[in-house]
């Protein structure tokens, strides 16, 4: 069982940035591939940024990529989302996932379904 907790949401106006971060239980977290998701509201829960258990690759859906750096500190168990130039249209709850499973194709990083453990979220709000 892994348990995720975020944190370091919070309400910001347009330009401004926010550092999500997501601690996660587990002896052998290094070995997890761990990724960012938003979800708006009446919206469907999106990919923003994943990251593999080496550090080595880092995926990011366009609507982000420039903006937001995704990264993690394996001696901490802890992913971290740096989000610059925050616009209104990143305004989501934001979740952390972790794969525990065999590793993943590139393309397959971007999938919700990839993922086997969620955190409960972190409210980030953009005012324009």
């Amino acid at each position: 069982q892994v348990q995720l907790v975020e944190s370091g949401g919070g309400l910001v106006q347009a330009g401004d940035s926010l550092r999500l971060s997501c601690a996660a239980s587990g002896r052998t977290f290094s070995s997890y591939a761990m990724a960012w998701f938003r979800q708006a509201p009446g919206k469907e829960r999106e990919f923003v940024a994943a990251i593999s258990w080496s550090s080595g690759n880092t995926y990011y859906a366009d609507s982000v990529k420039g903006r937001f750096t995704i990264s993690r500190d394996n001696a901490k168990n802890t992913v971290y989302l740096q989000m610059d130039n925050l616009k209104s249209e990143d305004t989501a709850l934001y979740y952390c996932g972790a794969r525990v499973r065999a590793r993943l194709a590139s393309s397959d990083y971007s999938r919700r379904a990839s993922y086997d453990y969620w955190g409960q979220g972190t409210q980030v709000t953009v005012s324009s």
